[in-house]
C-alpha cells in the first residue's frame, strides 16, 4: 500500500533527533555518510518525502494510537551516497493523519 503523499514529517524530528548527535541510538553519523547534517535538514525532509514516501509501505504493528507502517528503500543524500534505510510511519486514530516516526539503517 502507499501512504498519503501529504503525510507529515516534523522538522524537529529531524533536527532534534535524527541529525543531532546522541549518546544512545545515534543516527546522525549514519546520515552524515550521505551528507546529511543539521544544515541540510530541509534536504533530508524533502528526500524522505520524494524518495521514500512514494514506495510501498507494509503494516508493521498495531498500537493503541493507530497502525504503524514501514517503508524500506534507498535514500540518496546530497553527496550522492545512497543509504539503505527503514522509515517508520503511523496513522493516528484520533486525527487520521499519517506521521513520520523515525528512520534507521536497514540491516536486512
Amino acid at each position: 500500500m502507499k501512504l498519503p503523499s501529504d503525510s507529515q514529517i516534523a522538522g524537529k524530528k529531524l533536527t532534534n533527533y535524527l541529525l543531532r548527535q546522541r549518546i544512545e541510538d545515534d543516527k546522525s553519523q549514519f546520515l552524515a555518510r550521505a551528507g546529511y547534517t543539521l544544515e541540510t535538514a530541509e534536504q533530508l525532509l524533502n528526500d524522505i518525502r520524494d524518495q521514500l514516501l512514494p514506495l510501498e509501505a507494509q503494516k508493521n504493528e498495531q498500537t493503541d494510537y493507530g497502525p504503524k507502517y514501514i517503508i524500506r528503500g534507498r535514500l540518496t543524500g546530497p553527496n550522492g551516497v545512497a543509504l539503505r534505510v527503514v522509515t517508520v510511519w503511523m496513522t493516528e486514530y484520533a486525527t487520521g493523519i499519517t506521521k513520520f516516526i523515525t528512520l534507521y539503517p536497514d540491516k536486512s
